[in-house]
């Protein structure tokens, strides 16, 4: 079975990354094989609605999304990573989201697989909790499995993550809540 992180941070090697990291060593360790989304070098240009998707399984828009489909249909599970931009997730990973619409019109292929999110902000209260609404609310639309951290919403971390032992626990919890729910519906 296979988990597939998704960082929606421009940013290499910066907190969403390190958190997908910790998300990645814990689904390894658990024995699930392991893949990841970095948005920080990939190009994904926004969707443009032109409804070429409703007849054909290829969009027409040239950039890295052809391999990010494939690798959002071969997976199993994801946990979905977004910095908070001005209260809600970022560009980068809006776009994604945009784009996989052809997934949906083209038979609901991420249908019945499991979903997490977890979010970063520069406060506790720096709209968390909102980014992992919206990126559940993708997941939901696409027929998706959600899961939380077994008792809230998801990871919920303050920058810099690596100071941040509450946020951790929650993002760990999140990787285990994913990794257990997986194993139920798969074992």
């Amino acid at each position: 079975m296979k988990i597939t992180c998704i960082s929606g941070s421009p940013i290499a090697g910066g907190n969403n990354e390190k958190m997908v990291d910790m998300v990645l060593k814990i689904a390894q360790e658990r024995g699930f094989e392991t893949d990841r989304i970095l948005l920080s070098n990939l190009k994904v240009e926004p969707c443009t609605d032109c409804g070429a998707c409703k007849k054909s399984r290829d969009c027409p828009i040239d950039d890295d999304m052809k391999g990010i489909y494939k690798k959002l249909e071969s997976s199993d599970a994801f946990i979905v990573s977004s910095p908070v931009f001005f209260g809600s997730l970022s560009a980068q990973l809006k776009a994604l989201f945009d784009r996989t619409i052809l997934l949906r019109r083209n038979g609901f292929l991420l249908k019945g697989k499991i979903g997490a999110a977890i979010a970063i902000g520069g406060s506790r209260n720096g709209g968390q909790e909102f980014t992992i609404q919206t990126i559940h609310s993708w997941m939901h639309i696409h027929g998706m499995v959600v899961v939380g951290d077994a008792g809230h919403f998801g990871g919920i971390a303050v920058k810099p993550f690596e100071s941040d032992k509450e946020g951790s626990k929650t993002v760990m919890d999140t990787a285990n809540m994913l990794c257990n729910t997986l194993s139920r519906l798969n074992g």
